[in-house]
C-alpha cells in the first residue's frame, strides 16, 4: 500500500469539494511517474476517500491538463449509496467536471440509470444522454416489467430530481406512454410537487372513476394534495392539507361533489384536526368533521360513522395527577333519528390528583359537565343540564400473616345539579358516601414441570347511599357487566346513577402459566344487592342478584389468542356473550369476534343481535399477499359488509386491489360494491420500504 497525493483523488464522486492538505488512500499493483510528470496507478487500483470508494484497471493523472483518465471496469460508490459504472473516464482532479463512457448510475440502490455517456458539470448536475432507467432486476437481457427510455436524464443532485427529455414508459419493452418532457423525484427525496400514483374505483353509485392525486409542496412543513376524482356520476375535488410546526401538528382532509346522486346539488364535507404542546405540559388537541348532507360520507366512503364529533381538548396527564377539559358537539347521521334524541353540546372539565402514604392512596377531584339542547318546548324532553361535583376516596391494603389480602376503600362524593327548561327539577343536591371492603386469598402452585397455578378467591363486601335529591338519568343508559367491574361498588358508566345499599360480589379467578410460552386465565363471579339498581334487562345487572360472570382467555406459543365473555342467568340461560380469536405470526394476522346481544327496548335495540366479525391478512410469499374483512348477521341470515384485498409487488411495482360490498339498506342508503385498483412503481421519490426484497437473476 502507498500514500498518494490528494491531487489525483481529493474529490471522488459527490464527496464535496476538499481542501489540499486531505488525502486519499489508494492501493495498486503498480505506481509509477513518467518522464513527463504523468503518474500512473495500474492493476487492482481501489482507492477510498471520506467514505467514498473507487475501483478501476488504470487511473491516470496529466499534471499538465489537470485531468484523470481512468481505465475501467470502473465502480465507485459514494458515502450517500449512490453508485456509478463506466468502462472509462476523462474528469478533473476533483469530480466536478468531466464525462464517463458507457456508464450506469444507481440512486440509493434502487433506480438504475444506463446511459452512452454521462457528463458531469460542477459538481452538481448529471447529464446522462441516451438514457434507460427502471428500478427492476434486468436479467439475460429480457426487457424489464417497466423502464423509461429518453434522450437526455438530467440529475440535479442538490434539489435530488430528475429532469427528462423525450420519455418513453415501456412494459415488458413495449411503448405505452410518451411525453417531451417530464420531472420526477429521485428516490432519496421524501417530498416534491407532482402526481402521485393514479387509483381506480367503479361502484354501483359512482361508475367507474380515477383518482389523480397531485402533491403540492409548500415549504419544509407544509404541504396540499388536490385530487379530482371523476366519473360519470361525480365530478368531485378532494384535498388534503397539512402542516407542522414546532409544537404540533394540523392536518385537513376535505372534498366537495357534485353528481348525479343526488340532483347535481353541491355536496361536501370537511374533516380536521390537530395536536400542540402547550407550555406547563399541557396539550391542546381538536378534531371533527362536518359535512353537508349526511348520507354524502357513506355514500363516497369517507366514515362509516353514525354519529359526528366535533371535540377542542386540553388537557396535562402526570403520574399522580390530570386536569382536562372538554367541548364537544355532536351529530347524528343515523336513520331514523335527528339531533334532538341526543344531547348535541357536551362540555365537561376535571381534575384529579393522587397522594400515596405507604400502603394507602387518598384521591380527591372535582368535576363539572354541562349538557345542552337546542329545544326550548319546558317539558323536560330539551331539557339542559349543569353539574358539579368533587369527591375524595381513600385505598388502602393489607396483607396477612395469613395470606389473605384486604383491600379498603372508603368514599365520599357531592354533587349540585341545575337544570334549564325542565318544569319538574330547578336544582338539586345530593351527598354519596360509599364504603368496600375486598378480601383475596391467593394460593400458587409450581409443578414438577415449572407450569405454575395461582388460584384466588375473592370477596367484595360494599354499601353506598344517596343522601339528597333523584336527578334525571342523562349519562347511564347503557351498562356492561364484565372482567373489570365486577368487584367495584357502582357498574353505571356515568355520574346520574348509583348502585344504593348494601351488596356482595363474589368469584374466583384462576390463572395458569406454562413455561412452553402459553398461558390460560379464568373468571366467575356474581352480585347480590339488598336493593334492585336501574339497570337495563339484558345487562344482567337487574335485580337483587345479576347473573353470573364468566370470562377468560387463552393465549399460545405459537400466536394463537382466545378470549370470551358470557353472562348465564339463574335458569343457565346465556345473556350477552362474546367470544374472539386472534392468530399472528409472521404470515397470518387473524382476528375473528362473535356478538350476541338480546333484544332490549331500554337499550334501543328491537331485535337481536347475533353478528360475525372477521378481519384477515396472510402474507402469501415475497411476492402475495391477501386480506379479508367482513361483518355477517347471523340473525338476520345476511352479510353486513365485506372486502377482499390482493397485492402483488416485487423490487419495481406494487400493485392494490380492492372489491368491497356494504349490503347496509336505508332511506338514504342502497346497497353498493366498491372495485379499487392502485398501482405504484418504485424508484421515484420512494424507499425500499414498500417493495419486495430484489430478486437474484437465475438462468
Amino acid at each position: 500500500m502507498r500514500r498518494l497525493a490528494p491531487l489525483i483523488l481529493a474529490a471522488l464522486p459527490f464527496a464535496g469539494a476538499v481542501a489540499a492538505q486531505d488525502a486519499a488512500t489508494l492501493m495498486a499493483d503498480s505506481v509509477s511517474i513518467t518522464a513527463d510528470n504523468r503518474l500512473i496507478a495500474s492493476g487492482n487500483v481501489e482507492a477510498f476517500f471520506d467514505g467514498t470508494t473507487l475501483s478501476a484497471a488504470r487511473i491516470t493523472y496529466d499534471e499538465a491538463t489537470d485531468r484523470l483518465i481512468i481505465d475501467g471496469p470502473i465502480f465507485i460508490k459514494a458515502a450517500d449509496g449512490t453508485i456509478l459504472t463506466a468502462e472509462s473516464a476523462d474528469l478533473d482532479p476533483k469530480l466536478q467536471n468531466g464525462l464517463l463512457l458507457s456508464a450506469r448510475m444507481v440512486l440509493n440502490e434502487q433506480l438504475q440509470l444506463a446511459a452512452n455517456r454521462i457528463d458531469r458539470v460542477d459538481g452538481r448536475l448529471t447529464q446522462l444522454t441516451k438514457v434507460a432507467a427502471t428500478s427492476c432486476n434486468v436479467c439475460d437481457g429480457r426487457p424489464p416489467l417497466w423502464d423509461i427510455r429518453a434522450s437526455r436524464i438530467v440529475h440535479d443532485q442538490d434539489a435530488k430530481e430528475l429532469y427528462l427529455d423525450n420519455a418513453v414508459l415501456r412494459v415488458r419493452g413495449v411503448p405505452v406512454f410518451w411525453l417531451p418532457t417530464m420531472r420526477l423525484p429521485d428516490p432519496t427525496l421524501d417530498r416534491a410537487t407532482g402526481f402521485l400514483a393514479p387509483s381506480y374505483q367503479s361502484n354501483n353509485l359512482l361508475g367507474l372513476g380515477v383518482r389523480t392525486p397531485y402533491f403540492i409542496k409548500i415549504g419544509d412543513h407544509r404541504d396540499l394534495t388536490l385530487t379530482p376524482f371523476l366519473s360519470a356520476e361525480t365530478r368531485t375535488l378532494e384535498a388534503r392539507y397539512r402542516q407542522a410546526y414546532l409544537n404540533g401538528d394540523i392536518e385537513i382532509n376535505a372534498a366537495v361533489s357534485r353528481d348525479t346522486i343526488d340532483d347535481g346539488a353541491t355536496r361536501g364535507y370537511v374533516k380536521y384536526a390537530g395536536d400542540f404542546a402547550l407550555p406547563r405540559d399541557y396539550s391542546l388537541s381538536f378534531n371533527g368533521i362536518v359535512t353537508s348532507h349526511d348520507e354524502y360520507l357513506a355514500q363516497y366512503g369517507y366514515s362509516s360513522a353514525d354519529y359526528l364529533k366535533n371535540a377542542l381538548t386540553v388537557a396535562r396527564i402526570e403520574p399522580q395527577s390530570f386536569v382536562m377539559g372538554e367541548v364537544a358537539i355532536y351529530h347524528t347521521v343515523k336513520d331514523g333519528e335527528t339531533d334532538a334524541d341526543i344531547i348535541p353540546v357536551v362540555i365537561s372539565v376535571s381534575t384529579e390528583k393522587q397522594i400515596n402514604y405507604a400502603s394507602s392512596v387518598l384521591t380527591t377531584g372535582i368535576d363539572a359537565d354541562l349538557q345542552l339542547r337546542y329545544g326550548h318546548d319546558n317539558t323536560g324532553a330539551d331539557r339542559d343540564v349543569f353539574r358539579i361535583g368533587a369527591y375524595a376516596d381513600w385505598n388502602r391494603n393489607w396483607v396477612r400473616p395469613s395470606g389473605i389480602v384486604i383491600e379498603s376503600d372508603l368514599g365520599i362524593a357531592a354533587d349540585v345539579y341545575g337544570f334549564n327548561n325542565d318544569p319538574a327539577n330547578d336544582t338539586a343536591f345530593r351527598l354519596v358516601p360509599s364504603a368496600s371492603v375486598t378480601l383475596r386469598y391467593p394460593m400458587a402452585r409450581t409443578e414438577r414441570d415449572g407450569s405454575v397455578n395461582l388460584l384466588e378467591p375473592l370477596l367484595m363486601l360494599g354499601w353506598s347511599d344517596i343522601i339528597g335529591d333523584t336527578v334525571p338519568n342523562e349519562d347511564s343508559g347503557t351498562a356492561d357487566f364484565d372482567e373489570a367491574n365486577l368487584f367495584s361498588l357502582s357498574r353505571f358508566p356515568g355520574d346520574d346513577r348509583v348502585e344504593t345499599g348494601a351488596q356482595a360480589a363474589y368469584g374466583i379467578s384462576w390463572l395458569h402459566i406454562a413455561p412452553q410460552g402459553w398461558n390460560a386465565r379464568l373468571l366467575m363471579g356474581q352480585v347480590v344487592r339488598d336493593e334492585p339498581a336501574e339497570f337495563s334487562a339484558s345487562s344482567g345487572l337487574s335485580g337483587l342478584g345479576s347473573d353470573f360472570l364468566l370470562g377468560g382467555q387463552l393465549s399460545l406459543a405459537n400466536g394463537l389468542h382466545v378470549h370470551g365473555r358470557t353472562l348465564i342467568d339463574a335458569d343457565w340461560g346465556a345473556g350477552q356473550s362474546e367470544l374472539g380469536v386472534g392468530w399472528a405470526n409472521d404470515r397470518i394476522d387473524l382476528t375473528a369476534a362473535y356478538l350476541w346481544l338480546p333484544a332490549d327496548l331500554g337499550e334501543r335495540r328491537t331485535e337481536v343481535t347475533s353478528e360475525w366479525a372477521l378481519d384477515a391478512g396472510y402474507i402469501v410469499n415475497d411476492n402475495w399477499n391477501i386480506g379479508f374483512n367482513g361483518r355477517y348477521d347471523i340473525d338476520a341470515d345476511s352479510p353486513v359488509d365485506a372486502e377482499i384485498l390482493l397485492g402483488w409487488q416485487n423490487e419495481c411495482v406494487k400493485v392494490e386491489f380492492s372489491a368491497s360490498r356494504s349490503y347496509t339498506v336505508s332511506s338514504t342508503l342502497e346497497p353498493t360494491t366498491d372495485y379499487g385498483l392502485t398501482v405504484g412503481i418504485a424508484g421515484f421519490g420512494t424507499s425500499t420500504s414498500g417493495v419486495a426484497p430484489r430478486r437474484v437473476c437465475t438462468n
